[in-house]
């Protein structure tokens, strides 16, 4: 396995070799044989400690919904139970029932999503119950989600543009999009950084009534939305930036319902790079303080829970200003 210290320069995303039959670019050899962090890695310790220079105030923002806040459930999912009980005259406890980890804003683990018969990522083949510990998202839980954090807020840029947007749509924010915002923005990534993109989502649900809220649970088929482009050209740019995590506050990072012909963006990133993608996380109150004074990286820490072969986490995700 390799070593984060140890990890070299990675090589561009053309000259990563291709899966069979595919042709997806994967990351496989580059982070080693074993390897359960996938672009974590890039997460070393001289870029954590970089990123404990960014806070300038001190100011915390919570940057996780509360996971009953998306209701009804999106995706088939059913609706948390939460149960407050007496234990004794002095002590009271509680319990959660029906509750799905990635439910509300979430990382997205590698026995998420898998390339095919190739499989998960790092070509672990079997299904997630007979994987052991391969894969859990308690792997991540050891050492955190913990570096520079920079938000580019596409909602803010698009609609400042004049342009005719709505996070409700199926809109593919493309590579050259994310570009131009970090350019509005005056930011530039850098190897190890957490990727946080603001397509409004949360903003445009929360102006939902109930009834509309049921609707759009309801839709037939996956509900639209606005969302990182699927094609080939997105993971690239993704890969070259070596971010270590990309962060959205929309149901599922993409775009939605997506066209099959270009296919998913899911695939390229969680099995084929071992990206990290985290979704439905709450960044409007974080937008508004960096607008506020020009200023878009900050210190993100999460900490996903530490569930033995879990397939996904909620994000534990705040910001540092």
């Amino acid at each position: 396995m390799t070593s984060a210290a140890d990890l070299p320069g990675a090589p561009a995303y053309a000259d990563l070799p291709l899966l069979p039959r595919i042709g997806i670019p994967h990351s496989w050899e580059f982070f080693g044989d074993g390897d359960e962090l996938g672009t974590l890695n890039f997460l070393d310790d001289g870029a954590v400690l970089a990123a404990l220079r960014e806070p300038q105030t001190g100011e915390r923002i919570g940057l996780s919904l509360d996971p009953a806040e998306i209701a009804p459930p999106l995706y088939g999912r059913q609706t948390m139970q939460h149960t407050v009980m007496q234990i004794d005259r002095n002590i009271w406890d509680d319990r959660l029932d029906v509750f799905y980890p990635q439910g509300a804003s979430q990382w997205d683990g590698f026995r998420h999503v898998r390339c095919r018969e190739l499989g998960f990522y790092g070509g672990v083949t079997e299904d997630p119950p007979e994987m052991g510990d391969r894969l859990g998202i308690h792997h991540w839980a050891g050492r955190g989600i913990v570096g520079r954090g920079v938000l580019l807020d596409v909602e803010r840029y698009l609609t400042g543009t004049g342009a005719d947007y709505d996070a409700f749509t199926e809109f593919s924010v493309t590579a050259e999009v994310l570009m131009a915002v970090a350019a509005a923005q005056g930011v530039t990534l850098r190897r190890g950084d957490v990727l946080c993109v603001r397509f409004g989502w949360m903003t445009r649900y929360r102006g939902l009534t109930g009834d509309e809220r049921r609707a759009y649970a309801s839709a037939e088929g996956s509900p639209a939305f606005a969302g990182l482009a699927a094609d080939e050209s997105t993971a690239r740019a993704l890969w070259d930036w070596q971010v270590a995590a990309v962060a959205c506050d929309n149901p599922g990072a993409e775009v939605a319902p997506g066209d099959p012909a270009v296919g998913s963006l899911h695939r390229r990133l969680v099995p084929a790079l071992g990206m990290v993608l985290g979704e439905l996380l709450d960044f409007d109150a974080l937008a508004e303080r960096c607008a506020a004074d020009g200023r878009w990286s900050f210190l993100f820490t999460a900490v996903p829970l530490n569930i033995r072969g879990g397939v996904g986490s909620p994000a534990n995700a705040i910001a540092i200003r």
